[in-house]
């Protein structure tokens, strides 16, 4: 029997998509919290104890059956998905809605995911106190207009590249949750927010998301 993968992730976190994604495909997966900043739990594992998986300290950090380490969410969802061209949770490579599914997996990894090492901690940031306050603010109105951005070019079906749900839908499922929250993500992405309900509404992941997510 092939190895199961281990999924170091978090409640709330960018593990969320892969957790997800390995729920939907039927696979095997062990998990392994990164302990919250309080009240961690037994089993949690440190800082420290995530350096030597991820030297970024960062979730999610997968290792493949293979024994492969892969970080970066976008990335492992793609892996995923493209590992089990069956599910149909990707197009195909040969696809035409391919080079958009890229596009906008990377858009948001890169465009309002990266907002989001700012907003968990001001301070790395801001020379002085009062300049949290504007990190928080220009980062918010930052994200909010990348969705509107995005919401602006892409033409949803049941889903955001058409019917099939894809991994691209789960990423932006759990992105649309962090700050600014799901009220302004609703409001600048009206297309998308459809999409979002519709999957959070998916009789396969109602309780995971009850779980994970909210």
């Amino acid at each position: 029997m092939a190895r199961p993968y281990v999924v170091y992730g978090q409640k709330g976190t960018g593990s969320v998509p892969v957790e997800a994604t390995l729920l939907l495909l039927g696979e095997r997966y062990e998990m392994v919290e990164r302990a919250p900043t309080k009240k961690p739990e037994a089993g949690d594992i440190t800082d420290e104890e995530m350096a030597r998986v991820n030297p970024m300290q960062q979730v999610p950090a997968v290792i493949l059956p293979g024994g492969e380490l892969m970080t970066e969410s976008a990335a492992i969802l793609v892996h995923l998905a493209d590992g089990h061209p069956a599910a149909r949770l990707a197009p195909a490579p040969d696809d035409p809605k391919r080079p958009a599914f890229l596009r906008w997996m990377i858009f948001v990894a890169a465009q309002i995911y990266g907002q989001v090492w700012a907003r968990d901690d001001p301070g790395r940031l801001a020379a002085e106190e009062a300049h949290k306050a504007v990190i928080l603010e220009r980062t918010a109105e930052r994200m909010a207009s990348c969705w509107r951005m995005m919401d602006a070019q892409v033409s949803p079906g049941r889903y955001i590249l058409g019917p099939d749900l894809s991994v691209l839908d789960l990423y932006v499922t759990v992105v649309s949750c962090w700050g600014p929250r799901r009220p302004p993500f609703y409001q600048e992405a009206p297309k998308m927010a459809d999409v979002v309900r519709r999957v959070d509404q998916d009789p396969r992941l109602q309780a995971f998301w009850s779980e994970r997510l909210h």
